[in-house]
C-alpha cells in the first residue's frame, strides 16, 4: 500500500471498526474526482493518478504511473521545479506545500495551460510523499484576459481606450522622456451616421482604427476616446515642429477618400497637438492642453493642426467666465430684442423686421450678438434662450397689434439646439396660439450650420411649420459649403442675401454677378428674395432693378428697442420713405 497518501489514511486505526474500507472509500473518491489527482514519491515517481488526470494531460493511467513527475511539466520549468523538490526532500521549509497557485502544466501533445495546483506532503514508512491537485483554469485565464481587455481597449476598434492612453502617457513622462501627443476630431462623420445609419458609421470607424497607424507608423500609440475622438502618442515627436509634420502627415492623409465597402466618403480631420513635458506634465494636462488646441482649430474652420500656446489656456477662462456671466444673465432676464426694419425697396414701407437678440450688461452695457453669441450657440441654454426669443418676439408682436400698429412679418433666429431637441414645431405653435397670432407673421431663420447640420425628423419638423403658414428663411445664403440642393430639401419661403455681397455690390463684378443669380434663382423657384446690409441708396436701385423687391440695413435703420420701432413702423404706415 506504498501507493496510499498517508493523509488519506486515519491517524488511528484501531479506534476503526474498518480501516480497510476507508482506505478503499479514500481511493474511490480520488479516482472519482473531477479534479486532476496525482501522487508521488520523494525520486518524482508518480504513484497514483486519477482519470480527471488521464484527461487533463492526454495519458493513459498506465503511462502515468512509474513516469517522472517532470512529465507534466514544461521543459523550462524542470531544473526549478527538481531544485524545489530537492529542498522538501531535504527537509526544508517549502512555501508550495498546503498553499493553492497558479503553474503552467503541459500535456501529451506538447501543449501548455494555466493550472490551479494544490501540493501536500506526508512521511510515513515508506518515506517522503507528494500529493498534487490540479485543474485547468483557462477558461478562467481567458475570462480574466477579456476583461483587462474591456478595461483598457475600446469594443468597436480595438484600440487602446482612454483610460490605457493616459496610463501609458503618465508612465513616459514619469520616466522623464519628451512626447507629443495628438487629439483628432472627424470632419463630416456626422453625416456618415446620419446618411447611411450607425452601423456604416462603425464600420468607418474600424477601418480608421486600421488605416492611422499605418500613416503614422509603428511608433505612434492610437487610442480612440469615443465618438468619433482620437488621441495619438508620438514618442518621437517631442517638439513642436516634428509634431507639426506629423500632425501635416494625417491632414493629407485625409484628402483622399476613404473606401468603405461599397461607399466612398470623403471625410476630413481637425487636429490638436502639445508636447511633453514642456507643455504638459501629466498626462491629463497634456491631453488637455492638446485638446485646447483641437478645439482652436475646429473654431478656426476645421480640417486644420493647431499647437498648443498658453495664450489658449486664457481664452478658456474667458470663456468659462463667459459661460457663466450667460448663466446669469438668463436667470436675471438681461437678455432683450431689438427689431431692425425689413422694407419693400423702392417705396421704404417697412414689410417686416428682424429680432435681434442683445444682453442688458450690467457692467459692459449693451452689448451687440458678436460679443456673446459664439458662446451661446455651443452652450446648454442655448434651447432655452431659443424658446424665449420665440416667446418675446410673438409676445411683442401681439402688443404691437393690440395697440393699432400695422400688421408686420416677425423674423426670428433659431438656434441649431432648437432644432435638436425636436419640439421646435410645437414650441412654435404653442407661442402662436398663446398670443393669438396667425402663422403668416412669424418666418424663421436657419443658418447654414442648421441647414448642413439636420437630418429627416429634423426636416419633418420645417414641413410642418411650412403646412401650418409659417414662414422659413435661409440667412445668409451663398456666403458657406451649402448647396443648390438645400433649396430642394428645405420648405423654404425666402432666401437672404448676405451683406458681405451687398458691400461691395457697386464695385465687384464677382458680388454682382452672385447677387443677380441668387435673385433670378429665388424668382424661378417662387422664393422671396431680400438683400441684407444696405447702405446706400445705389445698392438699393441695383437690387431693384435685378428684381430684389425687400431689403435691410443702415439705409432704413439700426435695430431698435420695441417702443422706438413702433413708432418707425407707424411712420412706414403712413407711406413715408424712410430715410438714410
Amino acid at each position: 500500500m506504498s501507493d496510499v497518501p498517508a493523509n488519506c489514511q486515519p491517524d488511528n486505526e484501531s479506534e476503526l471498526e474498518h480501516p480497510e474500507a476507508v482506505v478503499s472509500g479514500a481511493f474511490g473518491l480520488a479516482r472519482a474526482a473531477t479534479y486532476a489527482f496525482i501522487t508521488s514519491d520523494e525520486r518524482g515517481r508518480i504513484t497514483f493518478a486519477n482519470e480527471a488526470a488521464s484527461d487533463l494531460f492526454g495519458y493513459s493511467i498506465d503511462e502515468l504511473i512509474g513516469a517522472n513527475i517532470d512529465l507534466v511539466v514544461p521543459e523550462r520549468f524542470r531544473a526549478s521545479h527538481e531544485a524545489g523538490m530537492a529542498r522538501m526532500v531535504r527537509n526544508e521549509p517549502s512555501r508550495l506545500a498546503g498553499r493553492t497557485i497558479e503553474v503552467t502544466a503541459r500535456r501529451r501533445n506538447g501543449s501548455e495551460f494555466p493550472a490551479e495546483f494544490t501540493l501536500s506532503m506526508w512521511r510515513d514508512r515508506f518515506g517522503l510523499g507528494f500529493g498534487a491537485i490540479l485543474r485547468d483554469i483557462s477558461e478562467w485565464r481567458a475570462r480574466d484576459e477579456r476583461l483587462v481587455q474591456l478595461a483598457h481597449h475600446d469594443l468597436l476598434t480595438g484600440l487602446p481606450n482612454r483610460a490605457r492612453f493616459e496610463e501609458a502617457l503618465d508612465a513616459r513622462l514619469a520616466a522623464g522622456n519628451a512626447v507629443g501627443v495628438l487629439m483628432l476630431d472627424l470632419d463630416g462623420f456626422k453625416e456618415v451616421n446620419d446618411s447611411w445609419g450607425h452601423s456604416t458609421g462603425d464600420a468607418v470607424l474600424q477601418t480608421l482604427a486600421i488605416r492611422l497607424p499605418a500613416w503614422l507608423g509603428e511608433e505612434a500609440v492610437f487610442a480612440r476616446f469615443g465618438g468619433d475622438e482620437f488621441a495619438v502618442m508620438l514618442p518621437d515627436a517631442g517638439d513642436p515642429p516634428t509634431l507639426a509634420v506629423n500632425a501635416t502627415t494625417l491632414l493629407h492623409a485625409f484628402d483622399t477618400p476613404l473606401r468603405v465597402g461599397c461607399h466612398i466618403f470623403h471625410l476630413g480631420v481637425s487636429i490638436g497637438g502639445a508636447v511633453g513635458p514642456t507643455q504638459g506634465a501629466s498626462a491629463e494636462e497634456l491631453i488637455g492642453n492638446a485638446d485646447l488646441a483641437l478645439f482652436r482649430a475646429k473654431q478656426e474652420g476645421k480640417r486644420r493642426f493647431r499647437s498648443f500656446q498658453p495664450a489658449m489656456r486664457s481664452a478658456l477662462l474667458s470663456r468659462l467666465a463667459m459661460r457663466a456671466e450667460l448663466h446669469e444673465a438668463t436667470r436675471e432676464g438681461e437678455f432683450v430684442l431689438h427689431y431692425q426694419p425689413q422694407v419693400a425697396i423702392g417705396t421704404g414701407r417697412i414689410v417686416g423686421t428682424e429680432a435681434l437678440l442683445r444682453w442688458r450688461h450690467p457692467r459692459r452695457g449693451m452689448l451687440l450678438p458678436g460679443a456673446f453669441l459664439s458662446h451661446l450657440e455651443d452652450h446648454p441654454l442655448a434651447l432655452e434662450v431659443g424658446h424665449w426669443v420665440v416667446e418675446e418676439a410673438c409676445r411683442q408682436a401681439a402688443a404691437w397689434r393690440d395697440a393699432g400698429h400695422p400688421f408686420i412679418r416677425m423674423g426670428v433666429n433659431l438656434f441649431a439646439a432648437q432644432v435638436r431637441s425636436r419640439t421646435l414645431a410645437s414650441d412654435v405653435a404653442m407661442a402662436l396660439r398663446r398670443h393669438r397670432l396667425p402663422p403668416g407673421m412669424l418666418e424663421l431663420e436657419i443658418t447654414e450650420t442648421i441647414v448642413l447640420g439636420v437630418d429627416e425628423a429634423d426636416l419633418e419638423q420645417f414641413r410642418e411649420l411650412h403646412r401650418q403658414g409659417v414662414g422659413i428663411a435661409f440667412d445668409d445664403f451663398g456666403t458657406g459649403y451649402a448647396s443648390l440642393s438645400s433649396l430642394k430639401r428645405f420648405p423654404l419661403t425666402r432666401l437672404k442675401i448676405d451683406r458681405s455681397f451687398v458691400r461691395d455690390l457697386m464695385s465687384e463684378r464677382h458680388d454682382a454677378a452672385v447677387v443677380r443669380a441668387i435673385v433670378q434663382i429665388g424668382n424661378d423657384i417662387g422664393l422671396d428674395i431680400i438683400a441684407e446690409g444696405i447702405e446706400t441708396r445705389d445698392q438699393e436701385a441695383l437690387l431693384l432693378k435685378m428684381g430684389c423687391r425687400d431689403g435691410q440695413g443702415y439705409l432704413y435703420g439700426k435695430a431698435l428697442p420695441a417702443a422706438q420701432f413702433a413708432d418707425l413702423a407707424q411712420a412706414s404706415g403712413s407711406h413715408k420713405r424712410l430715410a438714410g
